[in-house]
């Protein structure tokens, strides 16, 4: 009697697999949607006048000891849309490009007030804001696959071209494109129709992405107190399959 009971018991916590072919296939295609934040490695010149190209601004008084410093302050959600195309390497590796869009904004702060011809008055940050269109190529290693549900990580590399139009009197310049350097991870679960996975990756630009200085009606000590700019992105993404 309780044999039959255990038996019943265990029979009814046994779960259906679904889409058993699925990572069979040799292709297939789907789309993600997630959310990001976008971040800067900021390296300063310490003073200012470390920087070979600095110019004296008298006017201002701003000399070659001044010390003016910037960081990003603030983490703003941004978001994040695209395509999915997989390529079966072999049983545990896949190949995948996801080209994309990416909307998001930084918020760069400053030890000094920030005078940027475009406000009517002084704050303490300058907003870069940016439009990405993301290339990214990566590697996924899947571990072993547990009923439906299977943990995976990524790692390859992207190129993002950043589309916002820049105008010459911009405070700060960027340039319009970079490389990347990707990794990161999740879990993919099977439902009877589709895959859905959940995933975080860290992007880390390898290029200094400081552009030009602005035109002379801006005040150009901002720009000229950076040393190296590189893009920093977390992304959280959402995968359908």
């Amino acid at each position: 009697m309780f044999v039959i009971i255990g038996f019943s018991a265990g029979a009814q916590k046994q779960k259906v697999n679904f889409l058993t072919t699925f990572d069979d296939k040799l292709i297939h295609f789907g789309f993600t949607i997630g959310l990001n934040a976008l971040d800067f490695n900021v390296v300063n010149y310490n003073p200012i006048g470390e920087n070979p190209e600095f110019v004296p601004d008298k006017i201002n008084r701003i000399g070659p000891d001044n010390i003016i410093r910037s960081d990003v302050a603030t983490i703003i959600p941004g978001f994040t849309v695209g395509i999915i195309s997989s390529l079966r390497l072999n049983k545990d590796f896949n190949l995948r490009f996801l080209p994309g869009l990416s909307f998001g904004e930084r918020q760069l702060t400053f030890n000094v007030p920030v005078y940027d011809i475009n406000n009517y008055e002084a704050t303490q940050y300058y907003s870069v804001k940016s439009t990405f269109l993301d290339f990214p190529l990566l590697i996924k290693y899947k571990a072993r696959r547990i009923n439906n549900d299977r943990p995976y990580v990524i790692f390859g590399g992207a190129y993002r071209q950043d589309i916002s139009r820049t105008a010459k009197e911009d405070l700060i310049k960027l340039k319009s494109g970079g490389f990347y350097a990707e990794f990161g991870g999740g879990w993919d679960h099977y439902f009877p129709f589709f895959r859905f996975s959940v995933e975080a990756k860290f992007s880390y630009g390898l290029n200094n992405q400081l552009g030009d200085l602005p035109a002379p009606v801006q005040r150009q000590y901002y720009a000229q107190s950076i040393k190296d700019l590189r893009s920093k992105i977390f992304t959280f993404s959402f995968h359908f399959e």
